[in-house]
């Protein structure tokens, strides 16, 4: 008996089934049946689709991709620098730059690149271009046809941007304008696989040789920028034990000096008058309290100006960006094509939504 119910219930399974198939098939000949009766629509907007792709070719400016990729140095202490360090430190001489703490380290050279102060100052870089020195910035606005539109108002008719120049207030409220639409159009930095440290950096403009120097101009200026923060430290380390040498090499010629004043004085002083010796014995201390300074000073500086020649740049460029620049052009006929298709798909799902909400609301 058991058998029996278990055969008739799948029966009633399989019988489900079978009619659930048979409605798909006849509901995708409902569907078919009722698009071919409304092709003219569907051809309609295909056309049009055709129209608005071919004017979307034409309209659209082409742009130049330049595209870079680096990876950074993040150098951590160690070897036989780390030994000099920890010799160094004993005469408290800080030779700086052999922490591996870094703010140049990970995500954050990412937002870095991205900074106002950096993007500003790479705009404000004066760049040999077909021939003339220009400013970035003044080839931005040219291409973008910002004069133009400036022109029309009395106060940017004239204007005229300035490198190393604060505080004005026309320039910084200008240069805020172009550094969002920068941000938001032009400039793309990310990382390809986030698995690795690979970094790439992207800028797309309708200038070729823009798109190309401003990618070349960040990444140097990032670099430099680096190069500065990180060496400070040990140069002003070697900056101040090169006065302490001079200063103890002066004290120390002094002192052999004296030495030598004393004993002309007394050429043949006699054993058994020991005052007229202390002159002589005085300076002679000086001297070697003075040679010992001199020559670990001499060390420390040696030391300093060693880190100061290890230091070496964030950034290790790995792929530059190479004349003629990738293009971002969509042609005529793959406007046309892809105009004409994603109209046609979008024509298709509409009269299907429109069908089906219809023969759900004549069921009900």
């Amino acid at each position: 008996m058991i058998e029996q119910e278990q055969s008739k219930k799948q029966t009633v399974v399989n019988t489900d089934d079978e009619i659930s198939l048979k409605e798909l098939f006849l509901k995708l000949g409902e569907w078919k049946h009722y698009l071919f009766s409304r092709w003219k629509t569907i051809v309609i907007a295909c056309c049009i689709g055709a129209v608005l792709g071919l004017a979307y070719s034409i309209l659209k400016k082409t742009t130049y991709e330049a595209s870079l990729t680096f990876v950074l140095d993040e150098q951590k202490s160690g070897g036989s620098l780390g030994s000099y360090a920890g010799i160094a430190s004993q005469f408290g001489i800080n030779l700086g730059g052999i922490s591996g703490q870094d703010l140049f380290t990970g995500d954050n050279i990412m937002e870095f690149l991205k900074s106002r102060k950096i993007i500003q100052g790479t705009l404000l870089t004066p760049v040999q271009l077909e021939g003339k020195t220009e400013l970035l910035v003044d080839r931005y606005v040219r291409f973008n046809e910002l004069d133009k539109k400036w022109s029309k108002k009395p106060q940017l008719k004239h204007f005229k941007f300035i490198p190393d120049t604060t505080d004005v207030f026309l320039q910084d409220s200008l240069m805020a304008g172009i550094y969002k639409k920068i941000l938001k159009d032009n400039l793309t930095i990310e990382k390809p696989d986030k698995k690795l440290d690979i970094i790439a950096l992207t800028v797309e403009s309708e200038d070729e040789l823009f798109s190309k120097a401003f990618a070349e101009q960040l990444i140097k200026n990032v670099s430099d920028f680096y190069v500065q923060t990180r060496t400070k430290k040990s140069e002003d380390n070697v900056r101040v034990l090169t006065k302490q040498v001079d200063s103890v090499r002066r004290e120390l010629d002094a002192a052999i000096g004296g030495v030598a004043a004393a004993t002309e004085a007394n050429p043949n002083a006699n054993k058994a008058f020991q005052s007229l010796r202390v002159p002589s014995q005085k300076r002679t201390i000086d001297v070697q309290a003075n040679t010992a300074i001199f020559s670990e000073l001499v060390k420390q500086k040696e030391l300093a100006k060693m880190n100061l020649r290890n230091d070496k740049p964030l950034i290790q460029v790995l792929d530059r960006p190479i004349l003629p620049l990738e293009k971002d052009k969509v042609g005529k006929m793959k406007g046309i094509i892809l105009g004409g298709f994603i109209a046609g798909f979008l024509a298709v799902l509409f009269l299907l939504g429109k069908h089906f909400v219809r023969s759900i609301i004549e069921d009900e």
